[in-house]
């Protein structure tokens, strides 16, 4: 009997406790961001995809088809073709492939490529229902200013 006699205001003061906490929150301005309206602003440190970096220079990638990033992706998700063009001291980047389903955006990649020529993208809304949209090729992917199909 005087256990529940106890219980009943412990009750009355966990309610009190929980009405504190629902006031409290009821009063604070919303936080709510109108997806896809409105974007929340991603940080400087976010990684998206990897992609290729454009030499301001002349124009073309900067990568000179190593492999070295092909040979440090723990999830063998990059495959890379090179070619020595005609007039030139080092061989140039052919094709660039990423598969985006396997990619851990872990960095290895980047840390190894000697030429700084790949880095992680900014792109973050990349939802897709087919799985074969997260094959870029990065030769052909879009720049920010353009839409992606």
């Amino acid at each position: 009997m005087k256990a529940s006699l106890l219980a009943v205001p412990r009750g009355f003061l966990s309610l009190l406790t929980g009405m504190r906490v629902t006031l409290t929150q009821f009063f604070k301005p919303t936080v709510t961001v109108q997806y896809p309206w409105q974007t929340l602003k991603m940080p400087a440190r976010f990684r998206g995809h990897i992609e290729l970096i454009v030499d301001p220079e002349n124009g073309r990638y900067r990568c000179i088809a190593c492999k070295l990033c092909e040979r440090a992706c723990p999830s063998a998700c990059i495959v890379v073709d090179g070619a020595k063009l005609e007039g030139e001291k080092k061989k140039s980047v052919t094709h660039y492939e990423l598969d985006f389903t396997k990619c851990s955006l872990c960095g290895e990649c980047i840390e190894a490529c000697p030429s700084d020529a790949i880095r992680f993208s900014k792109a973050y809304n990349l939802a897709s229902t087919n799985r074969n949209e997260y094959d870029y090729d990065l030769m052909k992917t879009p720049g920010p200013e353009e839409k992606r199909p």
